[in-house]
């Protein structure tokens, strides 16, 4: 795990996953039990990183996989932060149970989301196994 000591360039993630969306608190568990954390220097449009969340969720939804906040997710991107410019980043967890993205200013000083995918096998009888 990458701590802000080892790379200095990143912020504290764990300070601020603050509650922006229900995934946080797990994304914070994640760090504390040892999870990888990558954050990406490039910057992406706004309607690129939006398309991949609703992307994500829609295909989460549809094979029955357990989601934290990416709902919420997609509705902050949706109707906030237009015409911007986002960086992103990654966290899983140290036993690979969960994979949550984090959704940044163009900065990379404000956390403005984030959103994790359980790792399972997607359910054989679909539909919404939605975890809050």
């Amino acid at each position: 795990m990458a701590t802000e000591d080892e790379n200095p360039r990143h912020p504290d993630i764990t300070a601020m996953l603050k509650g922006q969306t229900s995934a946080c608190k797990a994304a914070r568990d994640a760090i504390a039990g040892g999870g990888e954390v990558m954050l990406y220097d490039g910057q992406a449009p706004h309607w690129m990183v939006f398309g991949i969340a609703a992307t994500r969720l829609r295909r989460s939804l549809k094979i029955g996989l357990t989601t934290l906040g990416l709902d919420e997710t997609v509705e902050i991107l949706r109707t906030r932060h237009r015409d911007e410019q986002l960086r992103t980043g990654n966290i899983v967890a140290a036993d690979r149970s969960w994979f949550f993205t984090l959704y940044f200013d163009a900065t990379g000083t404000e956390l403005l989301a984030c959103s994790g995918v359980k790792n399972e096998r997607p359910s054989r009888r679909g539909g919404q196994k939605l975890q809050l």
